[in-house]
């Protein structure tokens, strides 16, 4: 019987070790830079700002703004940049708006100010920072459907 039982643990272990290899998949290949990319990989990133530049064409100001600004930071400054965009994207929507309610009132405020309702809005109740929001709160921008 304790033979039975050790060939039933062995067999167990074998197919448990042979589930994780099978299980375990390798890593995708690191994607090449830019300029090894192949024509169609480069059109597949390219397309969907395309496709947004000719269906929206009141934003194009914007858009290009954006992207002379992008090119004006510095690789610190757009690392910063993208730590923030994935903060914010791990945001609850009451987050998010608490975010740009804080955001846009601190680009009016100097650095000592912006010290100071940082501080101030961490000693904030749940309801003080609704009613800072309320009177705070950026103009929402029109909606595509909207406009």
């Amino acid at each position: 019987m304790t033979t039975r039982i050790a060939r039933l643990f062995v067999l167990g272990l074998l197919a448990l070790a042979s589930a994780e290899a099978f299980a375990q998949s390798p890593p995708p290949a690191p994607l090449p830079a830019w300029e090894k990319l192949t024509p169609q990989q480069r059109e597949a990133l390219i397309a969907p700002l395309r496709d947004r530049w000719n269906r929206e064409p009141e934003d194009r100001p914007r858009m290009m703004e954006r992207a002379q600004r992008w090119q004006a930071l510095s690789p610190e400054q757009r690392a910063q940049a993208r730590h923030g965009m994935k903060r914010f994207e791990g945001m609850s929507p009451e987050q998010r708006r608490q975010a740009r309610a804080l955001y846009g009132r601190m680009k009016e405020l100097t650095p000592e100010q912006r010290a100071a309702l940082r501080d101030q809005w961490k000693k904030m109740t749940p309801e003080q920072r609704e009613a800072w929001m309320q009177e705070n709160a950026p103009r929402r921008r029109p909606s595509r459907e909207e406009r």
